[in-house]
């Protein structure tokens, strides 16, 4: 597990500022933009936002989903920014 997968981005972004300016004033020899390499994952794809506002009630809670947590689904999903989805419901979502 890298140093990118232990922080968030804020964090990342201020350490490598930090590294940056350690390079300009002469205390560093290299500056690495590159390492460490973070990847994205999203959780929200189309599809599973589609899933989701076509989720019946009926359907969640047969996959053992309480109404709020469609409710909030279905409002993150007809939103336009990045969600996360807790590892259990996102399962249920995708079994």
């Amino acid at each position: 597990m890298g140093l990118a997968d232990r922080v968030k981005w804020d964090t990342l972004v201020g350490l490598k500022v930090q590294e940056f300016a350690r390079y300009l004033v002469g205390k560093a020899e290299v500056f690495d933009l590159k390492s460490p390499s973070p990847t994205l994952e999203r959780q929200d794809s189309k599809e599973l936002r589609e899933r989701i506002l076509s989720l019946s009630a009926s359907e969640a809670r047969r996959l053992g989903l309480g109404k709020s947590t469609l409710h909030y689904l279905r409002k993150h999903a007809r939103d336009r920014k990045v969600f996360k989805i807790y590892k259990p419901v996102y399962e249920k979502l995708c079994n």
